[in-house]
């Protein structure tokens, strides 16, 4: 689950990106280890919509964020009822939906070049073992970048499927999909190789 960047000049945005990955750790551990009863799911719930409004982000965009959750919670609640009890349904789905919103508002109100400018400062000490900061940051970065890409052909197909009359077709749906998206990722490897990304020349002249 990955938001786009909403601008803003609110608190959330001027907190630094290390502060708030590690304030999004806290939180998600503290979720996990302390919520135990729907009422726990409640408070938890109503201090996260506050953080949003302390971000300046309204409840469009905040429920856009989970709603791609819908269908894997409702499975989830459905397992949990048949095999434990509507309460432990209610906890586990509320404790999911929570913490995928909070790494939501940090991704809404964190730049993206923030983000990899702290993954690289913490990946710093593992050059000695080999690890390329700038790599892995690049491959963060492609990551974040593909996201809506994929979504955007999800979408595209989905039209198109209904538009034959083969909604209810999977197989409408995942094979042009999974087509569409080996041919993006065929024309990104290109266009790296043609950067020099994972030229072995160039591999070797940095070593």
């Amino acid at each position: 689950m990955i938001g786009l960047y909403q601008p803003g000049r609110s608190l959330l945005h001027r907190l630094p990106a290390g502060t708030k990955l590690l304030l999004l750790m806290v939180a998600v551990v503290a979720v996990i280890a302390l919520v135990r009863r729907p009422v726990d799911v409640a408070v938890a719930a109503a201090l996260v919509c506050g953080a949003f409004a302390v971000g300046g982000i309204g409840p469009r965009v905040a429920l856009a964020q989970i709603r791609p959750l819908f269908w894997m919670v409702a499975l989830i609640a459905v397992f949990q009822v048949v095999f434990t009890t509507p309460a432990r349904a209610v906890v586990v789905c509320g404790v999911l939906v929570v913490t995928v919103a909070a790494a939501s508002l940090v991704t809404l109100t964190t730049r993206v070049t923030e983000m990899l400018d702290v993954c690289d400062r913490l990946l710093q000490p593992f050059r000695r073992f080999g690890v390329d900061p700038d790599r892995v940051g690049l491959l963060l970065a492609l990551t974040i970048r593909l996201v809506p890409v994929l979504t955007g052909i999800v979408h595209e197909v989905s039209d198109a499927r209904k538009a034959r009359g083969l909604q209810w077709s999977m197989t409408a749906l995942a094979t042009p999909v999974v087509v569409r998206a080996l041919r993006t990722a065929d024309a990104l490897g290109d266009s790296l190789v043609a950067r020099g990304v994972d030229d072995p020349a160039t591999d070797q002249d940095d070593s």
